[in-house]
């Protein structure tokens, strides 16, 4: 990705523009959910008035919860929505009208920001520290928290995301013997096919449909700020409203151990940063004080590599032909093949399924592709920073890559041209991550039996 010079812009627009104020929420319960939306502003010149609605479809879903409940669940969406909004400007003083913040949770949303946006800042070369990068402000109206039992436990909530890795956790927890209800954020070819092949039903799953303010984009296009925000936080704090209004505790997420690591060696930027453990325990840690502590938000692949995951969607052939994980081609739901996410799926399965599969999956032959040189030297650790993607750890990648050359190549004449690169490179690292068990994790002894067992951990 580009690095571009904008800290000047930063200095001016925080100058311009020093207020940023979230004014407002409202919602309303509908036949299928509930919709709501936001007020935000930037000095009186930019409103944004954001919305999403949460479509229940054929899921069951509780019509009687307390208002203030609903408020409190509301109002965090709202607070994890305005970074969005305040990025364009960077005003340095965020006003939060609706409610009151203590002083533990302002830190808690100030450290949020600031690691969520690391990458936002190092791709526009801002120089700012968490200290002095925002002040936060907020009203006199205090935020209750509630009590909350599920209704349902038999269930467990899973979000999908179109790649590889929620097919495993539904797959896995579905077998387990527990309910599983899918939860799709703004639904799309692949997300929609995961469903259609997991056998559940094309109506037994939540959809949020999600709309950007318009004069977001128009900012965007205009020279303000832009950048990559910390989408996994914003979905963490839809799942807790639509397990609240389902009366079911248990979200299973599909983050991995590899989203620990930084995309840029020594330093605390990591494009996946709502994906690490690190997030998910201070998100326990918060929504038990200041939400409801009847929640059980986990990831039920932490335990694992990317490599295991690989090996275990290998085997779940009838998603092979549905599961995308590639950004720039999902509004056309395709592999693009030239980007490096496209990359690095081709590897990470190239151990367990053949050349050919993986043509047939990915369009052409990855390996085969030079335009994918400098994409494959990042993967690999060749050069020291990795691509602002969700992608697995240097060690995994190059694991695949020796796995898959001596199971598929080793009698190959011509080796496809970036694996010919790359057994040309000297002091290639070595790891052995098919037998891991990453020990940090909030996965209960239910849901850790269910993956130990099929984990391949020693």
């Amino acid at each position: 990705m580009k690095i571009v010079e904008k800290n000047c812009d930063f200095v001016e627009f925080r100058k311009k523009f020093p207020v940023f104020t979230y004014e407002s929420f409202d919602y309303r319960l509908t036949d299928c959910g509930i919709s709501f939306s936001f007020h935000f502003h930037i000095g009186d010149e930019w409103h944004f008035r954001p919305a999403s609605e949460i479509d229940f479809q054929h899921v069951p879903f509780l019509r009687n919860i307390p208002a203030a409940d609903l408020d409190n669940l509301i109002f965090h969406i709202g607070m994890i929505e305005l970074i969005s909004y305040w990025k364009p400007t960077c005003s340095p003083l965020v006003e939060i009208k609706p409610y009151k913040l203590a002083e533990n949770q302002i830190k808690w949303w100030k450290k949020l920001w600031y690691n969520g946006l690391g990458e936002f800042f190092y791709i526009n070369s801002i120089k700012t520290t968490a200290k002095d990068f925002l002040w936060i402000n907020s009203g006199e109206k205090e935020l209750t928290d509630f009590e909350f039992q599920a209704a349902d436990n038999f269930s467990t909530l899973v979000p999908i995301g179109g790649g590889k890795d929620s097919p495993v956790t539904l797959e896995l927890i579905k077998n387990g013997g527990r309910n599983v209800i899918p939860l799709i954020i703004n639904p799309r070819g692949a997300t929609l096919n995961t469903v259609k092949m997991s056998g559940i039903g094309m109506e037994a799953f939540v959809s949020v449909k999600r709309t950007i303010d318009p004069t977001l984009l128009k900012m965007n296009d205009n020279g303000f700020l832009n950048g990559h925000t910390p989408f996994s936080a914003m979905l963490a704090f839809y799942t807790l409203l639509i397990a609240r209004m389902t009366g079911i505790s248990d979200i299973a997420l599909s983050n991995e151990s590899s989203a620990n690591e930084s995309t840029i060696p020594g330093t605390d930027v990591n494009h996946q940063y709502s994906k690490s453990f690190e997030f998910e325990q201070d998100f326990r840690e918060y929504y038990a004080q200041n939400v409801s502590d009847g929640f059980n938000y986990f990831s039920f692949l932490r335990p694992l590599t990317e490599l295991q995951i690989a090996k275990l969607f290998s085997q779940m052939t009838a998603y092979h032909a549905v599961f995308r994980s590639c950004n720039a081609g999902s509004k056309e739901d395709i592999w693009c093949g030239k980007c490096p996410k496209c990359l690095f799926a081709n590897i990470i399965l190239s151990p367990f399924l053949s050349p050919e599969k993986r043509i047939e999956i990915f369009g052409s032959d990855l390996y085969n592709n030079e335009s994918l040189e400098t994409a494959f030297e990042e993967l690999t650790g060749k050069v020291p920073i990795k691509p602002f993607e969700c992608v697995g750890t240097v060690s995994e990648v190059n694991e695949a890559i020796q796995l898959a050359i001596r199971k598929f190549y080793s009698k190959e004449k011509t080796l496809p041209y970036l694996l010919s690169v790359y057994e040309k490179w000297p002091d290639k690292p070595v790891s052995n991550s098919l037998h891991f068990w990453n020990k940090e994790h909030n996965l209960s002894m239910f849901y850790e039996k269910i993956l130990h067992n099929v984990s391949g951990a020693e």
